[in-house]
């Protein structure tokens, strides 16, 4: 049914709640899973009048990381026996979903109903409200 997931992280408490879903869903015949991480390049936009370190240096330690933790991630998968691959994308998150789901062929989209910068008087976060409204594929949201 749900044959290829993505599952969109940004390492925050609810998306590694969401990721206990997903390994959960090779029990229901997933195959393959996408772990994707957006580094959001709005973050590194300061014009450089203001900006008092070197930014790229800081967007580059921020791929390394994100590509090191997500890499465990697959290996978790792989180790349960789900293919997995990794995709570290720039841009603006729910945009990038929304392309990665277009380019992947999805047919779930699993994500944690707030992130880093969740805020408390929010029902659901930002990305992911607007990845529920926009995406293609059915998608499963994941309370704190």
């Amino acid at each position: 049914m749900f044959r290829k997931i993505l599952y969109p992280t940004d390492f925050s408490d609810v998306s590694y709640k969401a990721f206990d879903y997903v390994k959960q869903l090779k029990n229901v015949g997933t195959e393959e899973v996408v772990v994707l991480h957006v580094i959001d390049t709005r973050s590194f936009s300061i014009p450089e009048i203001y900006a008092k370190v070197e930014l790229s240096g800081l967007e580059n330690k921020v791929e390394e990381e994100a590509t090191e933790e997500a890499n465990e991630m697959v290996k978790t998968l792989n180790d349960i026996g789900l293919r997995a691959s990794v995709r570290i994308e720039r841009g603006i998150p729910f945009k990038e979903i929304l392309r990665v789901e277009n380019e992947e062929d999805i047919s779930l989209i699993v994500i944690g109903s707030h992130g880093k910068s969740n805020v408390e008087e929010m029902f659901l976060g930002s990305v992911s409200e607007k990845v529920i409204r926009k995406a293609k594929s059915p998608v499963f949201v994941v309370k704190r």
